[in-house]
């Protein structure tokens, strides 16, 4: 590619400068142009400052006074869910061909988990990355639909109290909702439920992800090897993602069946994966791998998105 992908990160916090430092070192057809917060002694934009970078403090509305504003390709949102709703408006209405990787739950666009469904959100003028629990096991959940028809996916996230900011602790409720209905609109689930659980221990635990399905009766070595190669596939861009176990079945008899909310007594199938998930370290702790999911999956949409929109302006 002889045009990089021109992108600038609003939200200065943990998940922003974290993404920030990962462009820096490894974006390979991304160019960060601006990095803009609202708080001008913020650490995040102290360091792009420092880095050559430009910044704002202004919020979106100093993106749009930069000028780099009408270069940028992407804007990556690392706020709150409120914040991108706010910012999406501002931003649109200067460019309305602006695109956007929204790192919160606002879901304004299309969900998006990049080993799953990437390739038909190529288009979407904003692509929404869920959850951390949700990028860490959706791709789960999709596994064992392409091998049984799942009835219920239930997904428990728990993450260090320390590795939680004020976005996340602010985003509690859309966690669980955003998280709920990309287990169903993007694992294949027929229903989903999501918990979040903040993990007060010192020091610090890693990241750790269960993931219950229950799906109608299905060979369980095609399910284990499904789930072997989506585990492979999502570490292509987060190699700190395994399995902490085996995964483990157990055939729930129609004698005596589940409950399962929403949808009543229920047999088949019952598939328990057990994950894990250890940040790189580029800026945040190993043990916040829950932010290191979500930049790392945001970042591998944006390197797709610089490949699909040089392919386009060739074809053109």
């Amino acid at each position: 590619m002889t045009n990089k992908l021109k992108a600038a990160i609003i939200g200065s916090g943990n998940i922003g400068t974290d993404l920030m430092i990962k462009i820096l070192r490894h974006g390979r057809n991304i160019d960060l142009a601006a990095m803009i917060g609202i708080d001008s002694q913020s650490a995040g934009l102290a360091r792009a400052r420092g880095l050559g970078i430009a910044t704002s403090a202004d919020g979106a509305q100093g993106l749009t006074r930069l000028a780099q504003f009408h270069d940028i390709d992407v804007v990556f949102d690392a706020t709150s869910a409120a914040a991108h709703l706010a910012n999406e408006a501002l931003l649109r209405s200067h460019r309305p061909d602006i695109r956007m990787i929204d790192l919160t739950p606002a879901a304004v666009g299309p969900y998006c988990v990049p080993v799953v469904n990437l390739e038909d959100h190529l288009d979407a003028p904003n692509i929404n990355m869920v959850t951390c629990g949700g990028q860490a096991t959706i791709p789960i959940v999709a596994a064992v639909s392409r091998v049984a028809k799942v009835h219920y996916a239930e997904i428990v996230a728990s993450i260090a109290s320390r590795s939680a900011g004020p976005g996340t602790r602010a985003n509690i409720d859309e966690f669980t909702e955003t998280t709920s209905q990309a287990i169903c609109s993007v694992g294949g689930a027929a229903r989903g439920k999501a918990i979040i659980v903040l993990n007060p221990a010192e020091p610090p635990l890693i990241m750790r992800d269960t993931v219950f399905v229950l799906s109608q009766g299905a060979d369980e070595a095609a399910i284990e090897a499904s789930i072997g190669i989506m585990t492979r596939a999502v570490q292509g861009y987060v190699p700190g993602y395994r399995l902490k176990q085996r995964v483990q079945f157990e055939r729930i008899d129609p004698a005596a069946p589940l409950n399962v909310p929403g949808l009543g007594s229920m047999s088949g199938l019952k598939t328990s994966v057990f994950l894990e998930v250890e940040g790189a370290a580029h800026y945040l702790p190993a043990y916040a791998g829950n932010l290191d999911i979500m930049t790392s999956a945001a970042m591998a949409c944006a390197e797709r998105l610089a490949q699909h929109l040089a392919e386009s302006r060739l074809a053109a």
